[in-house]
């Protein structure tokens, strides 16, 4: 079921757009021979930190690496032992579970809200138990998760929290920005995130003993008496340094190019983030039409009381019955409107044997039936249009 007389118009779900800002700092790298760690790295790290108020922030090579480095700092700093417990969402990005793998703990899922698709507070204390020393809350699709419950029920069990705000940035819940909440935040500049250097992460924190011991993490575990304290812990050389590791750390650095890339869309980000709204406002009101004149066919997104919503994607979960998911997303995508799967863990074969089948509903109909497309800042309100008439030829055929 093609979607006759209309011409395909591609809508994809992330964007990127070289400024002449960017080509210039850009070029202001390449011409100064230093392309590691850098003035340019120095720079994205403060702004970023202080735009989630934050006092630190250190650049990794993904969103990933970030998550990885927060929660092996926690553990080593905690004396937390291989097998102890971290409690992480059934519906998120695969990076989110692999990470407590990576650092030989065990994953405890807990089941997502059905309108904002975030971790369930409700369903938390149910998943403490003796050995638990972790959560990982996921900002997912834009907005943050009840961070207020979350917290208050980890401060009750005296337990850390590491944000996952790879797919949020700059936004608040109630008078907290994303990434300060917990004791380390994290980031992703990958393709298609709100701000996109090709490869890229962060984590944020207001605790110096967590920065000192992510920067070590990231760059191989230098010794943190070799970083400098009053630049943000950066690896940068002092006179009489010396090559002293002491930790097992990483290869996670980034270089001053992809610094120098998302340095220049700081300068924009307010209006990015009023286009992104603009285009989510006009998506909702299109689907709620939809809904009304149809019958209920999808369930669309909600910012939740007291949330500030940065719309990384614009989410759909579909009426299996009436708008089958990969029939669906076919016609979709020959219409040239991209789409992607809304974050599927209950379904992957590497987790298979950690989750109890039907144990989280909430995910595994989010599993079955959603899907998201494209609502990013350079989506014009005439592919907003376009993306309204393709779903209607749909509903009427």
């Amino acid at each position: 079921m093609p979607p006759h007389e209309l011409a395909p118009r591609p809508i994809t779900t992330g964007t990127f757009r070289c400024t002449p800002r960017m080509q210039g700092l850009v070029d202001g790298v390449l011409q100064s021979g230093r392309i590691s760690y850098g003035p340019m790295s120095m720079a994205f790290e403060s702004q970023i930190a202080e735009l989630h108020d934050c006092l630190y922030a250190v650049l990794s090579n993904s969103g990933t690496s970030s998550l990885h480095v927060a929660l092996q700092a926690l553990k080593e700093l905690n004396g937390w032992a291989d097998g102890d417990e971290v409690i992480v969402p059934a519906s998120t990005f695969v990076a989110t579970v692999n990470i407590v793998l990576h650092n030989n703990m065990r994953p405890v899922f807990v089941d997502v809200e059905p309108l904002a698709w975030g971790m369930d507070p409700g369903l938390l204390q149910a998943a403490i138990g003796p050995r638990t020393r972790c959560i990982i809350p996921v900002h997912l699709y834009g907005q943050s998760c009840r961070m207020t419950e979350i917290l208050a029920i980890a401060e009750t069990y005296g337990l850390l929290v590491i944000e996952d705000s790879c797919e949020a940035m700059f936004v608040r819940h109630g008078d907290w920005k994303v990434g300060s909440m917990g004791a380390i935040g994290c980031f992703s500049t990958y393709n298609a995130h709100l701000l996109t250097t090709g490869v890229g992460g962060l984590c944020t924190t207001n605790v110096p003993e967590y920065a000192r011991k992510i920067r070590s993490l990231v760059n191989h575990g230098l010794d943190i008496d070799e970083l400098n304290a009053d630049e943000n812990f950066s690896p940068r050389p002092n006179p009489g340094r010396s090559f002293r590791f002491t930790h097992a750390g990483h290869s996670y650095r980034i270089t001053e190019l992809e610094a120098a890339i998302g340095l220049a869309q700081l300068d924009g980000w307010r209006e990015m983030l009023a286009l992104r709204r603009r285009n989510a406002a006009h998506l909702q009101a299109v689907m709620a039409d939809f809904n009304r004149h149809f019958g209920a066919r999808m369930t669309i997104p909600e910012t939740l009381d007291g949330n500030e919503h940065a719309w990384m994607m614009f989410p759909i979960v579909l009426d299996p019955e009436k708008m089958p998911k990969r029939v669906f997303a076919t016609y979709l995508n020959e219409a040239g409107i991209e789409t992607r799967d809304m974050m599927p863990i209950t379904n992957q074969p590497i987790f298979r044997g950690m989750l109890d089948p039907g144990a989280f509903p909430i995910s595994d109909w989010v599993n079955r039936c959603g899907l998201y497309i494209g609502c990013h800042q350079d989506m014009t309100p005439e592919d907003v249009e376009y993306v309204r008439q393709v779903f209607e030829r749909w509903l009427r055929a």
